[in-house]
């Protein structure tokens, strides 16, 4: 007897059933002359062949005999009865010794009913199998079974069914049972075949289907290509658009909203009331940079070369750009923060916008956002609008025709909100690193990358600036031009782009340096050289004219004939006084194109102690008029009954001009100080700094510029806030040379350094 140890396999008794030799691997073994009965044993899991165990064995199993061994090396075998497996043993090689006990089945099947059955499992089978090609062959083998279990020992290998619902097979007693629980996996099978069979069908025809599309397609663009290049001028718009869409390098989101609105444009034509928006959207859209542009090397040596060729000065604002330049030389990308350039007019914060871009070998882009309140603007407006139109941040991006170029966002100070809408909002997402890599614009509604732009914003001032968009950016200060810098930047800069603009040769002007400096010194009156500019360009014009009518003259310029040349009297400043007072101060004030000094005046006139303010003061000013007025009450009680049985008038001459700030406290307290003492101030002394209750100066912003206004006027002495006393860094030399600058912590210093009260 051979024992065929077998796993996944559904054999069941009284079949005949062919085995493949692999199955038989102890078969040679066998002696010719013995009984060739087998008994299959099922084995609980496919593991088991490699190292059988008595427990790897289920306990029931077939017994069978050999009939045939045919020359493809199939094995008939003939199933008898299940036998119960009641002892085993392994010996050397694996070889399988057992005893083995019959189980006989219950025999209680309808033999008509059974036929019936049969009949109709071979009707399914060969319905199944006459789809494919080989269903003819298997037809017979159909037809010559006999029994449920012989169909399905004969198909054991191709059943879905578990290796434990195969083995339950043999468990069942009842004949009528097994039969059916036959009859449901075979049917179970030829479902699950049939749906698999559709499915690969289905798909199949599917794949077909699109390998045609693709394929026609291909001809298709292969022809329109040919056509194309023999009639470029036929190109229709549909396939100019196609063809631009194609080679843009968009998003998908982008490429599924270009490709949906142009079969708009394909379904409706040209007829169409909405082909010219929908025409517009597309040549804008198609038109942008899409395509990541490739960081460049810096040079860094070189990028400094060219911010010194094109600005002089600037020594602060130079190394921070360069710092930025290095970051992004060292991380090859756009990285760093978002630099705001905050200072005066005309003192090079939007042209070295330009100078940045040139050092980094960049697209320069410059948005004004001067008086913008519709936050549309920024934004964009939506298609459905009439006239809808990109915001100015992806239109600049679409003029510059690269998606890195160096964008300059102009007057973000004079940004203003409005019922359409906060603009300065709208810019949060634009200038922040971590969200504007999805920037979505209303009017194109595709998220567009913004990560690889440099932005710089310049301001006047950064009062007016939205506090959350300010904290987005670094402040960087554009302090005034001394008088030195300014007639630097005028020869090396104004004047030689004057003599061009105008067609003037150098040697047929000549500005003496004398006339140069008066025309800084008393023509124009600003810490930047936007109006040194155009007294220059005035001159230019004027040579102009006289070298039109005689090609050979030559025009210089002296300073006896500025006044001439120029038509203006030179500017009014104000200078120190003449002789000093009781309760006039001389003071320091910052303005948005640069420094100034202001006088602060007091007296007592008789009344009943009303305190009246002149001079268009605003509302901290007027707070800073209060508390000097008590801290003057504090220090000096005995002249108390000086403000009950007078009224106080204070005035800051230039009345038509608004004033406003705190830096003006301590001048105020020591004009008042000055008044009730009878001291007078040396109108060479000049002070700046904000006064609280406690008598402590405070720190003030500024300090360039109002130093400057100092020298300008005449100043000799400045009396600035300790706490400013690190800004003095920020002064170019040859102002701090020309000044004594106290710095001070409390009114007594001040007071002191007057005179008004006695020094320790």
């Amino acid at each position: 007897m051979i024992a065929i140890p077998v796993y996944n396999m559904l054999i069941a008794p009284n079949s005949s059933i062919f085995l493949g030799t692999q199955q038989f691997k102890n078969l040679a073994e066998r002696d010719p002359e013995e009984d060739e009965r087998v008994i299959f044993l099922f084995l609980k899991d496919e593991g088991g062949k490699e190292q059988m165990t008595p427990e790897s064995f289920y306990p029931i199993g077939v017994s069978g005999v050999i009939r045939e061994i045919n020359e493809d090396n199939y094995v008939l075998v003939r199933t008898n009865e299940r036998v119960h497996i009641d002892e085993i043993h392994i010996g050397l090689r694996q070889k399988i010794e057992l005893s083995s006990t019959v189980i006989t089945d219950i025999n209680d099947i309808n033999p008509d009913e059974e036929k019936k059955r049969l009949d109709k499992m071979k009707s399914a089978l060969i319905e199944f199998t006459a789809r494919f090609q080989w269903g003819a062959v298997v037809r017979n083998y159909i037809s010559q079974w006999k029994t449920m279990g012989e169909i399905a020992s004969s198909m054991s290998l191709w059943l879905t069914s578990s290796p434990e619902e195969k083995y339950h097979a043999l468990e069942i007693d009842s004949l009528t049972e097994r039969n059916q629980f036959l009859e449901k996996i075979l049917y179970e099978y030829i479902e699950m075949s049939s749906l698999t069979s559709k499915a690969a069908s289905a798909q199949e025809t599917d794949y077909r289907k699109a390998y045609k599309e693709d394929a026609i397609k291909k001809q298709m663009n292969f022809l329109q290509k040919e056509l194309d290049e023999l009639h470029p001028e036929k190109v229709s718009d549909i396939r100019q658009f196609e063809i631009k869409i194609q080679e843009s390098g968009m998003n998908e989101t982008a490429r599924a909203e270009a490709e949906k609105v142009l079969n708009r444009v394909r379904q409706e034509g040209k007829n169409s009331p909405e082909y010219g928006m929908l025409y517009d959207y597309l040549d804008f859209l198609t038109s942008l940079s899409w395509k990541k542009e490739e960081m460049k090397s810096i040079d860094l040596a070189e990028a400094e070369k060219i911010l010194n060729a094109d600005h002089y000065g600037l020594k602060k604002v130079k190394r921070r750009i360069l710092q930025q330049i290095a970051v992004m030389s060292l991380n090859q990308k756009q990285s760093g923060s978002i630099l705001l350039f905050v200072g005066a007019p005309g003192t090079g914060k939007t042209s070295i916008g330009r100078s940045i871009a040139q050092a980094l070998d960049r697209k320069y882009v410059r948005v004004s956002l001067g008086g913008v309140r519709d936050e549309a603007d920024i934004r964009g407006h939506r298609r459905t609008y009439i006239g809808a139109m990109a915001g100015r941040i992806m239109d600049g991006i679409h003029k510059s025709g690269v998606s890195n170029p160096v964008m300059v966002l102009d007057e973000v100070d004079k940004l203003s909100s409005s019922y359409n809408g906060d603009p300065g909002s709208a810019l949060l997402e634009v200038l922040d690193p971590e969200q504007n890599n999805t920037f979505t614009d209303h009017y194109l509604n595709v998220p567009y990358d913004l990560s690889d732009i440099m932005f710089i914003c310049t301001a006047n001032t950064t009062d007016t600036i939205p506090e959350p968009l300010l904290n987005r950016m670094e402040v960087i200060e554009f302090n005034g031009y001394t008088a030195t810098e300014k007639y630097q930047i005028a020869e090396r800069h104004l004047l030689p782009k004057a003599l061009e603009t105008m067609g003037i040769k150098e040697d047929q002007l000549d500005i003496t340096e004398d006339a140069m400096k008066s025309i800084i010194s008393e023509y124009t009156m600003e810490a930047g050289v936007r109006g040194l500019k155009k007294r220059i360009d005035t001159l230019c014009r004027y040579a102009a004219v006289e070298l039109v009518k005689n090609p050979d003259s030559h025009v210089k310029v002296e300073p006896e004939k500025l006044r001439e040349f120029l038509d203006m009297r030179p500017i009014h400043r104000d200078h120190i006084l003449e002789r000093k007072k009781p309760g006039i101060v001389t003071g320091l004030a910052w303005t948005k194109a640069g420094g100034d000094i202001l006088f602060i005046e007091s007296v007592f006139t008789k009344g009943d102690g009303k305190i009246i303010i002149t001079g268009q003061l605003g509302d901290v000013m007027k707070e800073s008029v209060q508390i000097a007025v008590s801290l003057v009450k504090a220090m000096f009680p005995g002249k108390a009954q000086l403000f009950k049985d007078n009224d106080l008038h204070i005035h800051v001459p230039e009345g038509a001009v608004p004033k406003d700030g705190p830096s003006a406290g301590i001048t105020l307290t020591t004009a008042l100080s000055s008044l009730v003492t009878g001291k007078a101030v040396s109108p060479e002394i000049a002070m700046t700094g904000e006064v609280s209750l406690r008598g402590i100066v405070m720190p003030i912003g500024g300090l360039p510029e109002k130093l400057m206004a100092a020298v300008r006027s005449g100043i000799s002495t400045v009396l600035i806030p300790k706490e400013n006393e690190e800004d003095l860094k920020d002064v170019p030399d040859e102002i701090k040379e020309q000044l004594t600058i106290i710095p001070v912590d409390n009114v007594d210093k001040v007071l002191k350094q007057t005179g008004i009260i006695k020094a320790d």
